[in-house]
């Protein structure tokens, strides 16, 4: 049934300034919409909402990810944006951050300015 409409995405955030910041000029999303509530940005034609929380508490795992052509280049573009990536001691993870899944996806995870977790795969 929902198979047929357009998947939006939510993230939370209790600095909008510092969000709007990170995800338009260091991310490089397009701004739709913003308001007291929320911050409204697209991705390739996938809608994300930034509410605009009081409280919160980052979950410890990813809430966000997106699908690259070539993760190396996108990581070194975003560390130069000042995206620092994330470094796990129970994995195994190459000189860039990036994990090789058991079935050859490779992930790199980086935060937010609210600790949310984001990562990047090819």
């Amino acid at each position: 049934m929902l198979s047929q409409h357009k998947l939006k995405a939510f993230v939370s955030t209790t600095q909008p300034v510092k969000a709007r910041r990170f995800y338009i000029e260091k991310l490089g999303l397009k701004m739709l919409s913003e308001d007291h509530y929320s911050l409204g940005c697209e991705s390739n034609g996938a809608h994300l909402r930034i509410a605009i929380v009081e409280r919160l508490t980052p979950q410890p795992f990813t809430v966000l990810g997106w699908d690259t052509v070539d993760i190396i280049s996108t990581i070194k573009r975003l560390g130069e944006k000042g995206i620092k990536f994330e470094r796990y001691s129970f994995i195994e993870q190459d000189e860039l951050g990036i994990w090789t899944a058991p079935g050859g996806t490779r992930v790199a995870w980086f935060k937010d300015p609210d600790g949310n977790l984001l990562s990047v795969s090819d």
